[in-house]
């Protein structure tokens, strides 16, 4: 099959675009309207109002520049917490390691930086799609470092000295032993004789005392602390 043919297979993309200045909503509208693959549902200059409108719209991309101020940062979040699933992609972004952290903490999908083309805008729109992730790769790398820290200042300050809020019962260190060791929720159940839906609550309750965003995490946390060490 030819890339003609794979051209007009593509599914059509629903994009709602929201930007403040004129000339460019204008430009942008004009080249996204001219590509098959993409159907402009709704332009806006302002997003005062329009969160009814946008989620009528049924849009599968938020295309903004909008990301300056709290009233706005909020209005992003509720579309991102529409059961739609709608996706949002911010363009003409400068290229500051701490507002692209912040729009990652918010949940967007794709950070365009101000020179960015139109077929760069067009290529992200269909990575939101597909459910992929675009940024420019000094971001990306600002990304990995600052949870590279977050994660070691976790490992810091779980330690013995920082109370009993870390320490875990008996029964708790058995079960991250045998995490530790590689096994399942079902082997753990089968090896403590326990159901593995208690044996998944246990751990659930281990994460959220620990602070571990996974069971892994949470043996590099309580390892740090010295717990693991051979009973």
């Amino acid at each position: 099959m030819g890339q003609t043919d794979d051209f007009k297979l593509s599914p059509q993309v629903n994009v709602y675009l929201l930007a403040e200045n004129r000339l460019l909503r204008d430009t942008l509208t004009r080249l996204l309207r001219k590509r098959s693959e993409i159907n402009v549902v709704g332009v806006s200059r302002r997003s005062e109002g329009i969160k009814d409108e946008i989620i009528s719209s049924h849009c599968d991309v938020v295309l903004t520049d909008c990301f300056d101020n709290t009233t706005r940062l909020t209005f992003l979040q509720e579309l991102l917490d529409e059961p739609s699933g709608m996706k949002v992609l911010l363009f003409g972004m400068n290229e500051d390691p701490g507002v692209f952290l912040e729009a990652v903490y918010l949940g967007i999908c794709g950070y365009l930086l101000k020179d960015a083309s139109a077929e760069e805008i067009v290529a992200a729109v269909r990575a939101a799609v597909r459910g992929e992730a675009t940024c420019p790769p000094s971001l990306c790398m600002s990304l990995i470092q600052h949870l590279s820290k977050k994660r070691q200042e976790k490992l810091e300050t779980s330690d013995p000295q920082n109370g009993d809020r870390k320490a875990l019962t008996p029964r708790q260190l058995q079960l991250i032993r045998l995490v530790a060791n590689g096994l399942t929720n079902k082997e753990i159940a089968a090896a403590l004789n326990l159901s593995q839906f208690t044996v998944k609550n246990h751990l659930r309750r281990v994460m959220r005392q620990v602070e571990a965003a996974s069971r892994h995490d949470a043996v590099s946390l309580i390892r740090a602390t010295g717990q693991l060490a051979p009973p």
